[in-house]
């Protein structure tokens, strides 16, 4: 393995008292690490982790650690790593391989020198890395116990690989589990996404007409949160049912050729690319704000924004002002990158902790299993997903009702009726 590739190590001591803090928010994957480092089940795994290379991150490496893994960190996004969290990482001794701000060319780099470890576990943010072990690394592929995907884009992406008979090894789609996605993609996307718009312009949402495109989880979460700071929420959706969803839970649906002219704020949580394209920017006025909280920077056709610009000026970190033809100015914030953790600390470590929860009792269920699993994409086991629910409630303090024996015999029985 080469050195570590980071930006800074004299920032590690911030960067461990970062993790410090974060940590104590994070009971239920305290909890398994206590586990891990009495039964060592990850003994013998060699794990690539390409996620986001954050405080909560660093408290899930240290919990796989414990389970006796050697893991190589890489980022999941140019823009998403903390560098004091990847210089203390790399002063414990792991394998780093990530610095804010990389081009694409070193994005890239950074996953290939991680896998120099020969990892016989992956866990993506995005499914890079997976991506790329199969186009360059098929022999690495062969080896490999399986994997676990963080996110929906990721998801989507294997679903793919999975239906052409692509995919080499088996994964875990641990965005998938209620007590991710529902808590994570929701409450942790809904208020990281306002974090980072507010950190970047501090904008007022009360009166604002924002436009949230896509409503699943995350779009769900971002729209509620905006609307609770008074904005006016318009929704974008493709999916009939989500849409009606939207309408019933109070907001306006229309299709963005309608809603473009009225928008303050878009935000794009889709997944897909060029949902907001050159018909929509011609539409919007002036000063309007384009961001995208999906996981790559696809969401908003940023070529067709260069193109139809006659002045381009970077007005304050994460605001790029492009000037048209007609004098109308469009805010492009963080690149089109995630602008929650582009512009912000991402997600809280109180919802990360059941993410990241899932994540490592699902790498412990790869190992153990994995080589015998058919080359698919599966959900995290039931008895997992459980789990971290009775462990987060528990460590809230909360008790959930019990049935009576009465009960569940009626709910066994057929014959018993009204």
């Amino acid at each position: 393995m080469q050195e570590s590739v980071i930006r800074d190590p004299a920032l590690a001591e911030a960067g461990e008292k970062r993790i410090e803090w974060a940590r104590r928010h994070m009971p239920v994957l305290e909890k398994i690490k206590e586990e891990f480092e009495r039964e060592k089940p990850l003994r013998g795994a060699r794990i690539v982790a390409c996620l986001h290379v954050t405080v909560e991150t660093a408290n899930l490496i240290t919990t796989l650690v414990a389970g006796g893994a050697e893991v190589a960190v890489t980022g999941s996004n140019p823009l998403s790593t903390q560098d004091d969290v990847a210089a203390a990482l790399a002063a414990r001794g792991l394998f780093v391989y990530a610095f804010r701000g990389e081009n694409e060319k070193e994005y890239y780099e950074c996953i290939k020198r991680a896998l120099e470890l020969e990892p016989n576990v992956s866990l993506d943010d995005g499914a890079d890395t997976i991506a790329i072990i199969h186009k360059e690394y098929p022999e690495l592929a062969a080896r490999m116990f399986g994997g676990c995907e963080e996110t929906t884009t990721g998801v989507v992406r294997l679903r793919a690989m999975a239906e052409d008979g692509a995919l080499l090894y088996p994964v875990i789609a641990v965005n998938d589990a209620e007590t991710k996605m529902m808590f994570d993609n929701r409450y942790g996307t809904g208020q990281s996404t306002l974090h980072g718009i507010m950190q970047a312009t501090n904008f007022l949402f009360a009166g604002k007409t924002v436009v949230v495109a896509g409503y699943g989880w995350c779009g769900r979460g971002f729209a509620m949160r905006a609307q609770g700071l008074g904005a006016n929420v318009i929704v974008i959706e493709i999916e009939p049912r989500k849409a009606l969803e939207a309408a019933m839970d109070g907001y306006r649906v229309m299709p963005l050729s309608q809603a473009a002219p009225l928008g303050d704020l878009f935000v794009t949580l889709t997944g897909n690319i060029n949902v907001i394209r050159e018909e929509h920017f011609a539409l919007m006025k002036d000063q309007a704000i384009v961001a995208n909280s999906g996981h790559f920077n696809v969401e908003i056709d940023i070529p067709a924004l260069e193109r139809m610009a006659k002045e381009k000026s970077e007005v304050q970190d994460n605001v790029t002002e492009y000037k048209l033809d007609d004098g109308r100015r469009l805010y492009l914030l963080a690149e089109g990158r995630l602008i929650n953790l582009a512009a912000a600390y991402g997600h809280p470590p109180e919802v990360m902790d059941m993410s990241f929860a899932n994540q490592a009792l699902s790498v412990r269920y790869i190992v153990e299993h994995g080589r015998s699993l058919a080359r698919s994409v599966y959900p995290v086991p039931a008895e997992i997903d459980r789990r971290v629910a009775e462990l987060k409630l528990a460590s809230m303090g909360l008790e959930t009702e019990r049935l009576t024996a009465e009960q569940e015999k009626y709910l066994r029985s057929w014959q018993m009726g009204t």
